[in-house]
């Protein structure tokens, strides 16, 4: 596996960890109540710190352990490497673009700021798995 396709896989690990947890303790927290009632923000600061924080080290321990196996091409990226992540951050756009048009409608019809920036936070969770799941696939059955 080269250094890209596992970092690819190491936000695409903990980003789905990280947004399963923010939506259990959101939950937990309503305790059966409105979720705009729920004290939302500091519990998102954290998820994105810890998420952010957990990549990071994660990306490190697997460097590590790949490059006592490989020393050589422990950080080594190719044009197939630039022309995958090209895709998939194409892809990851695309659900940015939707996740705002969404915060543009809920701003027009006056939703609460829970919901507004929920869905950003969505829109950029679901961005980054579906691009990284786009990204694992190119790397395994290649670009077409």
């Amino acid at each position: 596996m080269v250094y890209e396709e596992r970092n690819v896989w190491t936000t695409l690990i903990v980003s789905i960890i990280t947004m399963t947890a923010y939506v259990i303790v959101i939950l937990q927290n309503a305790s059966g109540g409105p979720l705009t009632d729920v004290d939302w923000f500091p519990i998102m600061l954290w998820t994105i710190g810890i998420s952010i924080g957990a990549t990071i080290i994660l990306s490190i321990l697997w460097g590590l352990f790949a490059g006592a196996k490989d020393p050589d091409g422990v950080g080594r990226s190719d044009e197939r490497d630039r022309d995958i992540n090209r895709m998939g951050s194409g892809v990851e756009q695309s659900f940015i673009v939707i996740a705002g048009l969404g915060v543009i409608v809920l701003c027009a019809v006056g939703a609460d700021v829970f919901w507004i920036a929920n869905t950003m936070f969505a829109g950029f969770a679901v961005a980054t798995v579906i691009g990284g799941i786009a990204r694992v696939i190119a790397y395994r059955r290649g670009l077409v």
